[in-house]
């Protein structure tokens, strides 16, 4: 892929702002390893924001700078890049794969499609619906590339009443193409998995407080949110972005779906035998905390994670001995994710180890006179359109460990601006650059950039509001917590 102007520019900035930062710039209080943390911090950032080089490639960036530099040891840093919320996530990709190998994932879509009906309205409600739940559990970006075709195929079959003189030919497809990408987005923020952001989160809570957020704690919060969004964005786009008639069908719509399953043919052992698996993990990860933890204090979600990915290897997929999962087929999830999480909770460690945090968070004393809740609007408004235009992973990356640090100096639970954050980075709606998912509906040709951004923006307004509401409200009931101090 040729490099773009901005990524060129970047991949000198990065090296500059490092020696600047290491050789020129010496604030007081400071110690030399915050330092060269803060010198380290500012290379990644610039090449994160920029996309100089593969961001997966930067979040290698620590492992060799912080044990040269002697910020930190070379075990301490190698052991973020293996950690257990590293190990969660990859057994999720795991098992993902073997749900997309089997096509289970193609079925399930068209079933939950299939059940909800044939109106237009309620077609696009059944992709949204299928979108979300799908992207709870497997990569958002795979979940769309499958829904596209179906999605094309179904709006092929558009015969819309000629007396309606008021409906454009290409508003249904419009808003079945932005359904998709949002419900992507908005599945992934009801699990801990669905999204790499709830991960990197959980990740950086762990490694700075100590503190495990379970799988059953983030649904506990992020489900509501999710199901509460998504019935928001359904609503918007069929009554408000394109008007879509109550009562108005596509012929041969309920069609195409049947003739789609149709061809899939009859459940066979290996879909049954990868749903069991799938059931068994979510529920073992849903239950933890309420059964498991009492008989097998041990047992966590990475674990559970880990066992799964054991019993696809193991259980064959038939009589033939294929076997649910192999590894030319793990090897196929997308590790450099993994890596940008390694490198992500390398960053966060240093922070806490080097005593920048501690800095970075006296800096921020003129916050006490601000409410709390106009700062977390800011951060939560702030991170949603900065991730527009940047990786939301690496956004997440860079900003939770500074805003663990702001807490501090505002003395208030870290959790409400780290999850608020977290939260946003999820809810960018406006550019095809912002999300994968609105990158492969952009593709579809239904989709022009102006489009996108009217539609877009509303949303992007709607989850602020939403997210900061549930955060500052709702949080500290669902997780018995006070933010109006900090405990650690």
């Amino acid at each position: 892929m040729q490099s773009s102007p901005i990524s060129r520019v970047g991949l000198f900035l990065g090296p500059v702002l490092f020696f600047a930062v290491l050789w020129f710039w010496f604030p007081a209080g400071m110690v030399q390893e915050a330092r060269i943390m803060l010198a380290v911090t500012a290379w990644v950032a610039t090449w994160w924001i920029t996309e100089a080089i593969p961001i997966a490639a930067t979040a290698l960036l620590p492992l060799v700078l912080l044990p040269l530099l002697g910020a930190l040891p070379i075990g301490q840093a190698a052991s973020n890049y293996a950690h257990p919320m590293v190990l969660l996530y990859m057994g999720g990709f795991m098992i993902a794969a073997a749900i997309e190998k089997w096509n289970l994932h193609r079925r399930i879509a068209l079933t939950i499609i299939h059940w909800i009906g044939s109106h237009v309205r309620m077609i696009i409600l059944g992709f949204m619906v299928a979108t979300a739940f799908l992207s709870m559990w497997i990569s958002n970006t795979a979940t769309t590339l499958m829904m596209l075709p179906i999605a094309m195929a179904v709006v092929k079959q558009m015969d819309v009443d000629p007396l309606d003189q008021s409906l454009r030919p290409q508003a249904i497809g419009k808003a079945l193409m932005l359904g998709i990408a949002y419900s992507a987005s908005i599945g992934g923020v009801a699990t801990l998995i669905g999204t790499p952001t709830n991960i990197i989160l959980a990740g950086v809570i762990k490694e700075i407080y100590g503190v495990e957020i379970s799988f059953a704690q983030w649904m506990l919060f992020g489900l509501p949110i999710s199901v509460l969004l998504l019935g928001i964005c359904w609503w918007y786009l069929v009554r408000f972005a394109y008007h879509l008639p109550k009562g108005l069908q596509i012929a041969g719509g309920q069609t195409e779906i049947e003739k789609q399953l149709h061809d899939l043919g009859p459940i066979g052992k290996a879909e049954i035998r990868v749903l069991v698996v799938f059931l068994l993990v979510s529920f073992f990860w849903i239950t933890r905390d309420l059964i498991w933890n009492r008989l097998i204090p041990q047992l966590d979600d990475t674990i559970i994670a880990v066992c799964g990915v054991l019993l696809l290897f193991v259980l064959p997929s038939s009589h033939n001995q294929t076997k649910l999962l192999d590894w030319k087929t793990a090897e196929s999830i997308p590790w450099g994710i993994l890596i940008l999480f390694g490198g992500g909770l390398a960053l966060a460690e240093g922070f806490k180890t080097t005593g920048l945090a501690d800095w970075i968070g006296g800096q921020f004393v003129f916050l006490d006179y601000l409410p709390y809740w106009l700062f977390l609007l800011f951060v939560i408004f702030s991170v949603n359109f900065l991730t527009e235009i940047t990786s939301n992973v690496a956004t997440a990356s860079m900003l939770l460990p500074i805003l663990s640090a702001v807490a501090i100096s505002m003395n208030i639970h870290p959790y409400g601006l780290m999850v608020g954050a977290t939260m946003a980075a999820s809810c960018a709606f406006m550019l095809p650059v912002a999300t994968p998912p609105n990158a492969v509906v952009f593709g579809s040709g239904y989709l022009t950039i102006p489009d996108m951004v009217r539609a877009g923006l509303w949303m992007n307004l709607i989850s602020i509001l939403l997210v900061a509401f549930f955060t500052y409200f709702l949080l500290p009931l669902l997780w018995n917590i006070d933010l109006s101090f900090n405990p650690f």
